[in-house]
Parts: structure tokens; sequence; C-alpha cells
């Protein structure tokens, strides 16, 4: 009661109503940028969730992993619009309250545990430590009580009658977002090979310093928290709670292949079907090259194998060579050559790494002189025209245009539903002071 009273006294002092609409764009803030890097980039989330619920033994729901990411994105950006515009001025931080009641004990058990290296609050745009957001969710708490208590103390830039349709063209716009970034691919590319990247480099070997010419890999796995170091002979099973963090070279000869991206996330690896390194035979000479990517190769529909074909068809005539990339076991990848006729070679590449260069499965990526020129999810790709030029066959997808188009078209929704709904009071605004004057 004491506390309700101290809340009244000063709800509309001028400094309290100032520091509510900052919280308001900050909490606000938060959530809407949360809920657009998760729906930028659907398969990201996904994967993520899928992440948590086998931390936490329930596989049996992994096939529930994207309708939960995109659903999330959603209500995250939603509730964050609705907060930084001041709609639903009770119910809005009450939501927000609930949300950040089942997180935060969620990232103390990240942080205490690293079940989950990187939480993904807000995909591949932002990393945050676990413990860093935890931190983070401690503050945005504390900004969510004070919007409790004084969020009513300013009112909302939209009227009560039209708040629905805020919401509504809220909802639209994340979803056209993440249309594209599953069906296609992501309209903003947060992740370490995005295109115009130089995908690989080859250092120039030396005659005379004796240096071996393979590469030693360090893989580095988590497993109740702690992290171990492997060999890629003696990985551990990932079924046995193992997660995969990240890996290095134990040493960096002459003749080796580096990724251009700047991020430090360690160097891509192509693997044979024996276990050995064969990135700079495959990669490291400066011919066209269409990589075929299949992260989950059990899964791949033996359907998609004719555009496969066709594109693989299309690449030998341009001499280019087609290369498929997958986790997959020996004996998947035996089993998808045979269903599917594939004259194309299949290669292993870790898990990790393979998603990080192009969403889909499977998902296509065209690379020049060791350049990204081109990836899509091989459902976008139109093969129907012949002949097939491979150069320019991804070139009808421009996210940065189809992402402004979006943003505009939402912008002059939220405008013209506020000039519906404030029109009238401007109007009798502007009535009364000409009626007054006379």
């Amino acid at each position: 009661m004491k506390l309700m009273t101290i809340v009244n006294a000063v709800k509309h002092e001028k400094w309290c109503r100032l520091l509510t609409v900052l919280m308001r764009m900050t909490v606000g803030g938060v959530f809407v940028f949360s809920g657009f890097t998760k729906g930028v980039d659907p398969w990201g989330a996904c994967y993520k969730f899928a992440d948590y619920l086998a931390a936490w033994g329930m596989h049996q729901w992994t096939g529930t992993a994207l309708f939960l990411a995109v659903a999330l994105a959603a209500l995250e950006f939603m509730l964050g619009i609705a907060i930084v515009v001041g709609a639903y001025r009770r119910s809005a931080p009450w939501l927000a309250l609930l949300m950040l009641l089942v997180m935060t004990p969620i990232t103390l058990w990240l942080a205490v545990t690293g079940a989950v290296p990187d939480c993904g609050c807000f995909g591949d745009a932002l990393h945050l430590s676990n413990w860093a957001t935890f931190g983070k969710n401690l503050l945005l708490l504390a900004g969510v009580v004070y919007l409790l208590l004084f969020n009513t103390s300013v009112r909302g830039i939209y009227g009560p009658a039209v708040q629905w349709m805020v919401m509504a063209v809220s909802f639209a716009f994340v979803m056209a977002v993440a249309y594209y970034g599953y069906f296609t691919q992501p309209l903003i590319d947060y992740r370490p090979y995005p295109v115009g990247t130089r995908l690989v480099s080859q250092v120039a070997d030396s005659e005379d310093d004796g240096s071996e010419g393979e590469d030693d890999f360090i893989f580095i796995y988590s497993k109740d928290g702690v992290e171990h170091e492997f060999t890629i002979d003696s990985l551990p099973n990932e079924d046995d709670g193992w997660q995969y963090v990240t890996r290095y070279h134990a040493k960096r000869p002459h003749g080796t292949v580096i990724v251009q991206d700047g991020s430090n996330q360690g160097n891509i690896a192509i693997m044979d079907s024996d276990g050995n390194d064969v990135t700079v035979d495959v990669l490291g000479d400066s011919r066209r090259t269409l990589l075929l990517l299949f992260p989950d190769l059990q899964h791949v529909g033996v359907v998609n194998s004719f555009a496969l074909n066709e594109m693989t068809d299309a690449a030998l005539v341009a001499d280019a060579q087609v290369i498929g990339l997958t986790p997959a076991t020996a004996d998947a990848i035996e089993h998808w050559q045979d269903v599917s006729m594939a004259a194309y070679p299949i290669y292993n590449m870790d898990d990790s790494e393979l998603k990080m260069i192009a969403r889909g499965n499977p998902a296509v990526v065209y690379v020049e002189d060791g350049v990204i020129k081109w990836k899509r999810t091989l459902s976008s790709l139109d093969s129907a025209e012949q002949p097939i030029q491979l150069s320019a066959l991804g070139d009808d997808y421009d996210s940065d245009a189809i992402l402004t188009r979006l943003m505009l078209a939402y912008l002059a929704a939220l405008a013209v539903i506020l000039v519906i709904n404030r029109a009238p009071l401007v109007i009798r605004f502007l009535f009364l002071k000409k009626k007054h004057k006379l």
C-alpha cells in the first residue's frame, strides 16, 4: 500500500514520465531486436531450439523446433513493438514479466552448467556469454518491474481502438521476414560467410622450411559444463551428451586453406571417406564450384535429386565442378548416391560449419575463384529455364531490396493506422482552436 502511495505521488512528475519513455524504448527495443534476429534466420533459431531440447533430453520434441522458434520470434517482436509504442500499457509489461520469469532461470542454468554454449537470444547477430545473458535478463526484469508501476503514466502513441491493428501488421512483417529466411536465405546474413566472402585462400608453399603438408585439427566438445579436446580420430558420441563447441588447428602448415571472414572461428575442413583433409584438393584452385550442402541427408527427399542432377549436368557443361558436403555417415552417403543417381562426389564437413555457410536442406552455394557469388535453398531456385546459367541462377534474390520494401511497407502501415486513429483528435483540436478565436 505504501509503495502504491509513492507511485501515485511521483508517476506524473516530469522526470518519471521521461524515464518511463526511456524504459519503454530500452526494454521494448531489446525485445524487438531479439525477435527480429530470430525471425530473420528461422533455420538458425530452429537449430538452437533443437540444441535446448537435446540438452533437456527431449529429443521427441525436435520436430516442433521450427514452430517454437518462429512463434517465439513473433511473440518477442510484437511484444517489443507494443512496449515501445505504449500499446496495451498494462498487459504488455505483465506478459514481458512472465516471459522473463521463464527465461531468466533458464539462462542461469546455462551459465552454471554450460549445457548450451550460446543461448542464441540474438541469433548470430550478437553473441553473449551465458553469464552476460543472465545479467542482461536481470536488467530487463528491473526495467519491466518499473514499467509495471509507471507505464500507465504516459499515453501510448496509438489509441486502444487500433492497437490490435499495430499488432497485426507487426505479425505480418515478422512472418514475411521469416518466410524469406526459411524458404530462400536470411534477408540479413549475420553468419561468417555472407555473399561476397572469399571462402578460402591458399597460403603459399615453402620448400625450405620442412613443414608438414597436413592440417591437424583439435576439436573442443563440452559435457556437464566442462570442455575437453579431441583429435579427429577420437571424437565423442553426441548421443552421450557431448556438445560441439569449436575447433582449431594445432598447427597451421603451409598449403592449408584459411577462412577469410575475420571471425576466428576456425578453418573449414572437407574430409574424404578415409578421414583425410582434402580441402586444398577440392577448393584450393580457381575453378567455378557448385557446392551442394546436405546438413541432414537422411531427410532430403529423393524428389530433390532431379533438380540436383539437372544442375550437376549444367555445371559440367559450364566446366564447373560439383561437390556435395554433409556430416552424414559413409553408409548414408552411399545410400543417397544409390537412390539419387548422384554423379557428384560427396565429402564430409562438420555439421556446425556446414550450417553456417548456407541455410537449407539441401542448400546450394555457387563459388567463383574462391568467392561466394550466391547461395539459396534448393526449393527457391528456378531450374526450369534451359539452359541453366549457374552464375546468374541465384541473382534474382536481392535481399537488401526485399528487406527495404518490407520495412517501408511496415512503416507505411503503421503511419496509416496512426493517421486513421489520431486524425479525428487533430480535426477536433483545430476546430476548437478556430472556434475559440472567433
